[in-house]
């Protein structure tokens, strides 16, 4: 897994004990996941900053799409994902 993921899960883990209980808690959605890997690869390929506005708003479509119910990274992932392509897009 990318370490994104990967750090956030643990995160997740740390501040939530529940989670090692219940594996549906750390499960995501294919869409989050879709549009989280989707931005990655923009970001490493340099694509326009076009391209990643149009990401972000994809994102935004999401949360209101996605039914959050114990999903606690889908929220999580979308939110990291939105920072990742701020961070260059503000600069």
């Amino acid at each position: 897994m990318e370490d994104g993921i990967v750090s956030l899960t643990g995160l997740l883990f740390i501040a939530d004990q529940s989670c090692r209980e219940y594996s549906r808690h750390v499960s995501i959605s294919q869409l989050t996941l879709s549009l989280y890997l989707m931005a990655q690869c923009q970001l490493k390929l340099h694509h326009s900053l076009t391209s990643l506005a149009q990401t972000l708003d994809y994102i935004e479509v999401a949360r209101l799409k996605v039914l959050y119910k114990q999903l606690t990274l889908d929220p999580l992932t979308l939110r990291l994902t939105e920072h990742k392509i701020l961070e260059i897009l503000i600069g």
